[in-house]
């Protein structure tokens, strides 16, 4: 599993910072930086995506191997450096990642999860959100360029909210590889369509409420970050997530739906501002 670091390797506060479904570490460059001063900031790329391996078994795609794979990494980690203070970002996907890391006490981390942000995610996923990223999952066109394929990523994307062309084609680069021939095609293992493409209304309800269970034991510190036009994460969904469990902080951002991605000045300055205010 390959990861992206920022800051002082030696620094005990680590924050790390899990990207969506289809997505990979290096969206959280902007956040990156912001933080790099303050703490160690590491930024995987989950296995399928990115410089990441792509899986022999498409059917490990799925959260409990990704929560295995983080503690591997956590452990390493902790074998670099000391980690006093641990912290996690985690959208769509890896809020849900993040969830079953926080929501286990007896996983062996290194330090207890101090702080959670949820990026548009709880434990329950609205289906009519989870058919609509499955018209697109695993379908894996070729662009003629890098802006070729910024525009393709575009229109599937559109309920990020209003980014400049400038901050789409950086978010849009490493969401790109190139192919043989002089083409570029995305960063992913197609494969992953398969596990999602399988859930049914019941499978999904079945892990919604496995989800809660996860939620409700949660110690850390949660804010609950959700777009105001969110398809994924119901408004009713994000009142129950500050009622019970963790009581999480909700904080929405207006013209933006699944998911905000965390590079507007705005939503830098909220995350950061959780993760780094005194307790």
């Amino acid at each position: 599993m390959a990861y992206w670091e920022w800051g002082a390797a030696a620094n005990p506060h680590v924050i790390v910072c899990v990207h969506g479904l289809t997505r990979q570490g290096r969206d959280f460059d902007t956040l990156a930086r912001a933080l790099a001063p303050h703490a160690r900031v590491v930024c995987p790329d989950v296995v399928g995506r990115g410089e990441s391996d792509w899986l022999a078994e498409p059917l490990g795609y799925q959260i409990p191997q990704y929560a295995a794979d983080m503690l591997a990494l956590l452990a390493q980690l902790r074998a670099q450096a000391p980690i006093a203070e641990l912290d996690w970002v985690g959208t769509s996907m890896g809020g849900l990642i993040g969830m079953a890391i926080a929501g286990q006490p007896g996983l062996p981390l290194p330090a207890p999860l101090r702080r959670l942000v949820l990026n548009d995610v709880g434990p329950a996923l609205a289906w009519p959100a989870l058919q609509r990223i499955a018209q697109y999952l695993g379908r894996m066109p070729r662009f003629h360029s890098i802006e070729q394929g910024a525009a393709g990523l575009w229109a599937i994307s559109s309920s990020f909210g209003p980014h400049t062309p400038e901050a789409w084609l950086a978010l849009s680069r490493p969401m790109l590889r190139a192919l043989p021939g002089g083409d570029w095609g995305l960063h992913y293992d197609p494969a992953l369509a398969q596990p999602f493409q399988a859930m049914t209304p019941e499978v999904a309800q079945a892990s919604e409420a496995l989800l809660w269970q996860l939620y409700d034991q949660i110690q850390a510190r949660t804010l609950l970050l959700r777009g105001q036009d969110s398809d994924l994460l119901t408004p009713a969904t994000a009142q129950a997530m500050g009622e019970r469990g963790p009581r999480a902080r909700l904080l929405e951002f207006p013209g933006v739906g699944h998911a905000p991605t965390l590079v507007a000045a705005e939503q830098v300055a909220a995350v950061q501002s959780f993760l780094l205010e005194a307790a």
